[in-house]
């Protein structure tokens, strides 16, 4: 097949004791998932219909670095345990969710938080705030065939030694199988679809020089310098 430039290359993240890497097809998040969080960004935190938004798969940054991004002076971390899967399709059960995660990875969900709450008060979709350049930097994925599926484990960020984030997977409002039913009744999932299964509260600013831990019982540890 010819095309008229070079396509880019594909989206990937490495694999944990492999030298394959897992390609990646789209990047789906949840909007506010533990109820401290909901409450923190003025939100009544109740288990009201998830809602999801979208980061693009190059968005995706592996090397521990995180440039800061033009156009915003309010930059803030979001820890989330991330799910890779290794299948897809429509109308998936909560039953059979969990069957088709190949692995978890630690991810941060990088946001202008600025231009979001400009583009909220507007009515207008986030992804300037959301889905710009280097805004999901992940760690290495480790199978789940390897760790299993983590549900109790404390989820928590460091930024330069000071912990800022604080919560148990168990505190999630919607749950990953929760989260790839509810999305494939919206899309077709596919295999190598992400999924950021959204933060807990403690959110704040970041700037340049910061060096962010990440880190979630039983999947691994994420460190990330703002440059």
């Amino acid at each position: 097949m010819r095309y008229v430039f070079q396509p880019p290359p594909q989206a990937a993240l490495p694999i944990a004791g492999s030298d394959l890497l897992f390609p990646v097809h789209r990047i789906y998040c949840i909007g506010r998932n533990y109820g401290e969080h909901a409450r923190e960004m003025g939100h009544n935190p109740e288990r009201e219909p998830p809602f999801f938004f979208q980061k693009n798969p190059d968005n995706l940054r592996v090397d521990g670095k995180f440039p800061y991004p033009p156009g915003s002076s309010e930059v803030h971390f979001e820890i989330e345990l991330v799910v890779a899967l290794s299948s897809g399709g429509k109308n998936i059960s909560r039953e059979d969710a969990l069957n088709h995660v190949y692995g978890y990875a630690v991810g941060l969900d990088m946001t202008r938080r600025d231009l979001q709450g400009k583009a909220k008060k507007a009515g207008r979709p986030w992804e300037v705030g959301k889905a710009f350049e280097h805004s999901a930097p992940c760690s290495r994925l480790y199978a789940a065939a390897a760790i299993g599926h983590p549900v109790n484990g404390q989820i928590w960020l460091d930024v330069n030694g000071e912990r800022r984030q604080s919560a148990s997977l168990n505190q999630m409002i919607w749950d990953v199988a929760d989260q790839i039913s509810t999305i494939s009744a919206l899309f077709e999932l596919a295999p190598g679809d992400l999924i950021m299964t959204g933060t807990p509260a403690g959110v704040g600013a970041t700037v340049i020089g910061d060096k962010l831990h990440g880190h979630i019982d039983g999947v691994g540890d994420l460190f990330v310098e703002v440059i």
